[in-house]
């Protein structure tokens, strides 16, 4: 297995090290000691492998660690030049904490962001069924002499409890590079460090809410590609914990981003496929999963299932709502906002007009990102139906929090409002709206 080719990547991580050859063998033999399996390469082969010859592949995770532990941070197979395992491999595990990391870095390098950005979204998207991935990953280990805890776990979910307040309230731009800094510098080592199989599959899970985070991040920024793939991630890591609740809502997070790109069969079919993965949901998941598939059968013409869908959904929430109200779930803002686009995709543009007024009027101020985005959509649809002044005066309540949100999806609406209002332009309101808005939106974005 050898290339003629030097193993450039591999060599500037060598050089980082600041190792002469003989110590880069004894590092790798040390952790093949620790693991129970010995070896004794000396710096000849070290030489090899920086010539471009690829090592055994039992001696690559060793030499990944060895890596790992003298740099500080976590060393996967793309970065030094190695296959990645394929699955069904011994090496499945590693590959999976693996390609978590290489997607972060990815993602938190911004000059490699436009690459991502042009991702097409694949309507062929094939999504693992549940029995496909339980089972498929576990915790992987890296051999160091730590141990993972329950603590752990509270850890990675308060961060993502925090990460996720300020997605509602900054947008994606902000806080994604966060998320995938923690994601690569926190999350991907502690899901290789060992511990108690209560932990371990905690952790899974605490992961998969993050990866799931982070593609609905990358949804709000506008590049489906990389959200997909976090996505992907999410589902990978629910399904080794069993944890029904990350994957189902994962799944209805990809039939978000399906319905909103006009790819109804596939947000059908992933609403379904996420119903079906929570068959003992309680009342505010059944409506939290019934909207969704409501919207995305009322998109493919569905009239029928589109109505007893949302009389399901509404229904759920009264059962819900008796229950008490749960600050951060679905809530009655959310249904109207489905409600909303059940009823604009039917062709009710008045009635889609009414539910998301009330919508507007019941959701809670943090979520401002959304409060933005939807009042921009309240605006297109009150100028579809002729009414012009108070379309204005719902773009002049968006763009009070525009300032303070950055999202590529509330960006591609601030666009529209321009082309949307420059028709009107002998109109009071709309030259007023018009003047304000090139003060507040972003340059790159006025009309010239």
């Amino acid at each position: 297995m050898g290339t003629s080719e030097p193993n450039t990547v591999l060599e500037r991580l060598f050089r980082e090290t600041g190792w002469t050859l003989r110590q880069c063998a004894q590092a790798v033999n040390r952790v093949g000691t620790e693991r129970g399996t010995p070896k004794q390469y000396r710096a000849p082969s070290v030489h090899q492998w920086l010539s471009g010859s690829v090592p055994r592949e039992d001696a690559r995770p060793l030499i990944l660690e060895a890596f790992t532990r003298r740099l500080r941070r976590p060393v996967t197979h793309t970065e030094v030049g190695f296959p990645v395992p394929e699955a069904g491999t011994e090496a499945t595990e590693t590959g999976a904490v693996d390609g978590i990391i290489d997607l972060g870095r990815l993602d938190m390098d911004p000059s490699r962001r436009g690459v991502l950005s042009v991702a097409l979204f694949s309507v062929a998207l094939a999504v693992p069924e549940w029995p496909d991935v339980v089972g498929r990953m576990e915790a992987a280990q890296n051999g160091t002499r730590t141990r993972i805890g329950m603590s752990d776990v509270h850890t990675v979910s308060a961060m993502t409890e925090q990460l996720s307040s300020m997605d509602d309230q900054f947008g994606g731009r902000t806080t994604r590079p966060l998320a995938a800094a923690f994601l690569v510098n926190t999350v991907a080592p502690l899901l290789r460090t060992p511990g108690p199989e209560e932990a371990r599959r905690a952790m899974m899970s605490a992961a998969s809410d993050l990866c799931y985070l982070t593609g609905y991040m990358a949804v709000d920024e506008g590049l489906h590609g990389l959200a997909q793939r976090y996505y992907l991630k999410a589902l990978e890591l629910a399904g080794a914990s069993e944890d029904h609740l990350t994957y189902c809502t994962t799944l209805r997070g990809m039939s978000v981003q399906a319905v909103d790109l006009g790819q109804g069969p596939m947000a059908k079919r992933l609403a379904d496929a996420a119903a079906a993965s929570s068959p003992q949901a309680g009342p505010r998941m059944r409506a939290f999963l019934a909207g969704q598939q409501a919207h995305a059968a009322a998109q493919i013409g569905d009239r029928r299932s589109a109505l007893v869908y949302l009389q399901e959904a509404e229904v759920a929430m009264d059962k819900a709502e008796s229950r008490g109200r749960v600050f951060g779930s679905y809530d009655p803002a959310s249904l109207n906002y489905h409600t909303s686009q059940v009823r604009f995709e039917m062709g009710d543009v008045h009635g889609a007009v009414a539910a998301m007024q009330e919508s507007d009027r019941l959701r809670y101020g943090i979520y401002r990102r959304t409060r933005v985005k939807e009042r921009a959509i309240l605006a297109e649809r009150q100028l579809a139906v002729g009414h012009l002044e108070a379309a204005c005066r719902t773009w002049g309540l968006a763009l009070d929090d525009y300032p303070l949100v950055d999202s590529g999806r509330i960006d591609k609406r601030m666009t529209d409002m321009f082309n949307l209002i420059r028709p009107h332009a002998r109109n009071h309101d709309a030259q007023a709206l018009y003047e304000r808005a090139r003060a507040v939106v972003r340059p790159e974005l006025v009309p010239a």
